[in-house]
């Protein structure tokens, strides 16, 4: 099914050079942050089957990626697991996924303290003097991955659900991207409103 210009609304479209970029760093110890939202109206229980976007958001060359393989493979099993079934030609709910880098910087700044011996020193060897309180800069530079998901009303190219993920982006991820990219997918489709997460 091919998408209209209203799906487009909703992100800024990368550049082909972000395809192979963002893998969001799942090996880090607090993970990506994830949040999502809802359209509180659609009823997620009365949808059957689900497809893909044409073109998604990753593909915007006229060809899939093998990221956006990877990424249809990782929400094609969610939207099972889910209980939809995988549609081509009709599905009621269609896929889509965004992502963006960013370069960012982080400065942090820790406490130090010496010891002051004076102008001229004289007090070395004797005592010490009041303490010079100091502090150490660290400068650190590091990307920012964005994944955005979204779950659309075919029939009324509506938007009924949107899942994030943001977080920095690791040598590993970027690396060996599969494992990362369904590792971050499944995190975002366990905020979705009918995942068993969302019933306790």
């Amino acid at each position: 099914m091919k998408a209209t210009g209203f799906l487009y609304t909703f992100r800024t479209v990368i550049t082909g050079a972000l395809l192979s970029a963002l893998v969001l760093a799942t090996g880090c110890a607090t993970g990506p942050d994830i949040r999502s939202d809802f359209d509180k109206n659609a009823d997620f229980r009365s949808y059957k089957t689900f497809g893909f976007v044409d073109p998604l958001g990753t593909d915007k060359h006229g060809y899939s990626s093998l990221v956006t393989s990877h990424f249809k493979s990782a929400a094609r099993n969610e939207m099972e697991a889910l209980g939809y079934t995988y549609n081509e030609n009709d599905p009621e709910l269609l896929v889509n996924f965004f992502m963006n880098t960013e370069n960012r910087t982080e400065i942090r700044s820790s406490p130090r303290m010496t010891a002051s011996y004076g102008y001229y020193g004289y007090r070395s060897g004797l005592y010490m003097g009041f303490p010079v309180y100091e502090s150490d800069t660290e400068t650190r530079h590091y990307k920012m991955g964005t994944l955005n998901i979204d779950v659309v009303d075919a029939s009324e190219e509506r938007l009924i659900w949107e899942g994030i993920a943001e977080g920095k982006l690791s040598k590993e991820a970027l690396d060996n991207p599969r494992p990362a990219i369904h590792s971050a997918v499944k995190q975002i489709f366990q905020q979705y409103p009918t995942a068993p997460k969302a019933a306790e």
